[in-house]
């Protein structure tokens, strides 16, 4: 019973977490002071918002290499948007930033669906594309802070309870998610799909078109993210989130998110990205070089796969005891 309610993976990461978070103390008590967590929370937020859009992805047995590319065009068209109208309501740009994110998500799905290409394919394509159109449209440009508005850059920053809005982003998007993939048919599919797309044909579920709204979703968490991204540091450049998509993926796989499709949960790809966060956050404080946290997140894939291919064992040898006790 006690294992229905909280999962097996989930309690061994959240347990790796707390091991971590007290190993660091020993070194630096004031890591584990509650103004320091809530920091470590706002700098995880927009993994946390990528990794669940990702987690969706992955879970219909595709993946999606762009989100970073989708967050660098956002962001770097949100800051231009803003400079050119300064004006424009805050609410405004966060629906453009998700439409516009969305659609670039629309067309990897369209991509997947209609044309049968693999996902990995589209989505390498799409991202040098969009890494491409940044170039064009900034002409190698910065756009700096002193460009933005305040109200722009003010909005992820803006305190509420003690916690910045980027966090509250965060935690509003995990709460919805954890409703849309328990309670929603939408989120029924996602697992069908991911689980057995053959299966989930004869229920009447539409595989391809499952996967497409997938990628729209990633897309839109995406351009929503490239927006609060480039609000809070106040710069926007060609480049930016070089890379993140690796780090979106690897919370994914750390979390129990099976890249073969339909085994995951939220639980785990937020905690996934704080394993990462707090790894990110606690290597400088212990005097580690940064660039350990590749090995470190590298060794956290490894050994997350390597767990789910022994569990997937495990079942494996458990049905066949079964149907030889049956006969």
């Amino acid at each position: 019973m006690l294992s229905k309610l909280i999962p097996m993976r989930e309690t061994i990461l959240g347990a790796a977490i707390l091991l971590l978070l007290a190993l660091v103390a020993t070194r630096f008590a004031g890591f584990i002071a509650p103004a320091n967590l809530a920091n470590v929370l706002n700098d995880t937020a927009p993994l946390i918002i990528l990794a669940l859009g990702q987690m969706v992805v992955i879970l219909t047995r595709c993946i999606d290499l762009s989100v970073a590319a989708n967050l660098a065009l956002t962001g770097m068209a949100m800051a231009m948007l803003n400079v050119a109208m300064p004006d424009l309501p805050i609410a405004l740009i966060i629906a453009l930033s998700i439409l516009i994110g969305a659609a670039m998500g629309a067309i990897n799905g369209l991509l997947v669906w209609k044309l049968e290409i693999p996902p990995i394919v589209v989505t390498l394509g799409t991202m040098t594309i969009f890494r491409g159109i940044i170039f064009l449209i900034s002409e190698g440009k910065w756009v700096n802070s002193h460009e933005m508005s305040a109200a722009f850059t003010g909005f992820p920053r803006d305190v509420m309870l003690g916690l910045p809005m980027l966090s509250w982003v965060a935690i509003l998007i995990t709460i919805l998610f954890g409703i849309m993939m328990s309670r929603s048919s939408f989120g029924r599919s996602i697992f069908a799909v991911g689980g057995n797309p053959h299966a989930a044909v004869y229920t009447g579920i539409n595989v391809g078109k499952t996967q497409f709204f997938a990628f729209v979703l990633s897309g839109a968490l995406a351009g929503l993210t490239g927006y609060l991204w480039v609000a809070r540091y106040a710069v926007a450049y060609v480049d930016i989130a070089g890379g993140f998509e690796l780090e979106v993926v690897a919370a994914c796989v750390i979390g129990g998110i099976s890249i073969a499709g339909g085994i995951g949960s939220v639980g785990g790809a937020v905690l996934g990205a704080l394993f990462l966060g707090v790894v990110k956050n606690a290597l400088p404080v212990v005097n580690i070089s940064p660039f350990w946290q590749l090995a470190i997140s590298g060794s956290a894939i490894l050994i997350a796969v390597a767990f789910n291919a022994q569990s997937g064992k495990a079942k494996g040898r458990i049905i066949l005891k079964t149907s030889k006790d049956a006969t």
